[in-house]
């Protein structure tokens, strides 16, 4: 299992290499995600002491049950799954960015919380640039009046942009979904909002992320290409 892990790693890093060289870009820029939703955390102890230090979570359950080890090494953990608002004091003891910001309630909820710990947090709004029902985010023509309001909360900074992009098609359908997150972010800049930092995009998974990495993407989310398949409980682990 470790050799199999540390491989897929160094297959991961040789694909984002390779597409910094086809697109001009500078490979340190790109960040690498580790997406560990259901994989235990004997796996993801291997890729951490391999290198990697940043991780997502999609579920709070999941983020509880490893942190008996992780909280003893040396990871960020970001959470990267849909946030229900009465889960938010809970992911809050293990995560220092939220990468799934995307209703106002929410924002207002963390901020909230965040106040009572005297605290700020790092946050992602994302976008939903597939325009698909199934998945969560705002559309792209809300994002430019929810940053307004997102930013009138002095506990949250706003570090970026994320979208899960069109899947499962030709790489030619593919591609605006991930091109349009770049296209928000420019407009974004040019609408001028007052002390906006500068914003990573988060996007590109295993099936993508080349061509993300093609649109701007400063972070991968990559799980299946480094642990293998998913297993799924059969139970709600939520």
């Amino acid at each position: 299992m470790k050799e199999l892990i540390i491989s897929n790693l160094k297959e991961v890093h040789n694909r984002i290499k390779n597409a910094c060289e086809l697109s001009g870009r500078n490979v340190s820029d790109i960040q690498l995600l580790l997406a560990t939703k259901t994989v235990p955390f004997e796996k993801i102890r291997i890729a951490i002491e391999a290198g990697e230090t940043l991780i997502g979570e999609n579920k709070m359950q999941e983020l509880r049950d490893k942190d008996f080890g992780l909280k003893e090494l040396n990871t960020e953990r970001h959470f990267i799954g849909h946030l229900q608002t009465n889960k938010i004091k809970d992911v809050l003891k293990y995560v220092s960015c939220i990468q799934s910001l995307d209703r106002l309630n929410l924002a207002q909820e963390l901020d909230r919380q965040l106040q009572k710990e005297n605290r700020n947090l790092d946050v992602f709004i994302q976008v939903n640039t597939s325009f698909e029902e199934s998945k969560f985010g705002l559309r792209p023509d809300e994002v430019i009046s929810f940053i307004r309001e997102v930013k009138k909360y002095e506990t949250l900074n706003i570090k970026g942009l994320m979208t899960i992009g069109l899947l499962d098609v030709e790489k030619e359908k593919m591609q605006p979904s991930l091109r349009l997150l770049r296209q928000i972010r420019d407009e974004i800049y040019a609408e001028g909002i007052e002390n906006m930092q500068p914003l990573k995009l988060s996007m590109g998974m295993s099936q993508d992320l080349e061509l993300a990495i093609a649109e701007g993407s400063d972070m991968v989310r990559i799980g299946s290409s480094v642990f293998g398949n998913r297993f799924f409980r059969k139970r709600n682990m939520e």
